[in-house]
């Protein structure tokens, strides 16, 4: 059996490693300073996720309240990473709708009735993905979001 020329031969033997040496980016207090840059951000506050965009994992935001009937929505006053379509008026109505799946469709119009309220869409600022909606008391609405562990 031949063995391999230079440019056959693999560079991912255990041999080949040097542990002893610390890489050049790591840093084992990290943990621990992120930990206190959130604290820090949120100011004693407690959040009960941080919200993702769900395209790209651009965080959106570090403190929001989450819906307590439709538990993968979440309301923020403060967020991140967001931009809002103010030319783009959507209508919400005051009304539930019986209809399951389809109530957010069918509740969320480009004009509507006077009875209901106006919200504008919210975008993720890095992908464009539609991720919420931001009422007229500049209260975000997220049901577009991957929640985490605060």
């Amino acid at each position: 059996m031949a063995s391999p020329t230079n440019s056959q031969k693999t560079v991912s033997d255990d041999d080949e490693v040097d542990y002893s040496i610390k890489p050049e980016f790591y840093d084992s207090d990290l943990d621990d300073k992120d930990e206190l840059w959130m604290v820090k951000k949120r100011d004693g506050r407690t959040s009960d996720a941080v919200l993702s965009c769900p395209a790209c994992f651009t965080t959106v935001c570090l403190e929001c309240q989450r819906h307590e009937q439709y538990v993968t929505q979440y309301r923020a006053v403060f967020v991140v990473n967001c931009k809002v379509d103010t030319d783009r008026v959507l209508q919400q109505n005051a009304m539930p709708s019986k209809v399951g799946k389809r109530r957010r469709d069918s509740e969320m119009q480009e004009t509507g009735s006077e009875g209901s309220e106006k919200v504008n869409p919210v975008f993720c600022s890095a992908c464009s993905t539609e991720i919420g909606v931001v009422d007229s008391e500049e209260i975000y609405h997220f049901f577009n979001v991957i929640p985490s562990e605060p």
